[in-house]
């Protein structure tokens, strides 16, 4: 379990904007490394504001931050693959509306996010998939019941950013209202992810991979021309 100062840490040195204005409302989720396979609630979403004397109010709360195998393996809604949020700083993409008209959350409805496309039909979630960028309705909701005690995320989530727990969820709704009175119905969305250091070294690693496998084809080719 992170704590709201540790979260504070980490969007400061990976250059995010944190809002510090009294009441401006935050929303960070932190996708943890458990995540190889999305069955259960193992992820957390953080919300908190600053007051008058500077002092954090929020909570971090347990979420999921994936779509779930429901949707990844079984019931995909789009024939391009199951989206998964990519993680970043998606700023002033949220707005407070209906979600799939049933009720009040932060939606998808301010501006684009990048997600993605995981067409592999399997348990196991791709982040090494095709990326896009778009409106693609990733709204940040609650579970469609209680599930302090119920963990399975089922049909909860399609790639939405999805609270547990309904109290959780409802705090930061309130707290939403209050920083949408004084700063407008605007807000940000960050996500980040503890794999994201291991993703780059892989990465890296299967490009220098490739430049040394040219690097062979060259000097055996060139090897040739001399005879």
């Amino acid at each position: 379990m992170y704590t709201l100062k540790q979260i504070e840490k980490t969007l400061l040195n990976k250059g995010y904007l944190v809002y510090n204005q009294p009441n401006k409302l935050n929303v960070v989720g932190i996708r943890t490394k458990s995540n190889t396979s999305s069955t259960t609630f193992d992820d957390y979403i953080a919300y908190f504001f600053y007051d008058e004397n500077g002092r954090m109010i929020g909570k971090v709360a347990p979420a999921t931050t994936d779509p779930s195998v429901y949707y990844l393996r079984d019931n995909p809604m789009v024939s391009t693959g199951t989206a998964i949020l990519k993680s970043g700083q998606y700023k002033d993409a949220y707005v407070i509306g209906t979600h799939a008209g049933k009720y009040t959350a932060l939606v998808q409805r301010g501006g684009p996010v990048t997600v993605i496309r995981d067409n592999d039909r399997n348990d196991l979630l791709n982040f090494f998939a095709n990326t896009q960028t778009g409106m693609f309705g990733i709204n940040i909701h609650r579970a469609s019941s209680n599930k302090n005690n119920v963990n399975v995320i089922g049909p909860d989530s399609a790639g939405c950013q999805v609270f547990r727990n309904e109290a959780d969820f409802n705090e930061m709704m309130r707290l939403a209202q209050v920083s949408k009175a004084k700063y407008g119905n605007k807000f940000t969305y960050t996500l980040l992810d503890e794999m994201d250091d291991i993703k780059v070294r892989r990465n890296v690693g299967l490009l220098l991979a490739g430049v040394g496998l040219v690097g062979v084809g060259i000097y055996f080719y060139l090897k040739t021309r001399k005879k």
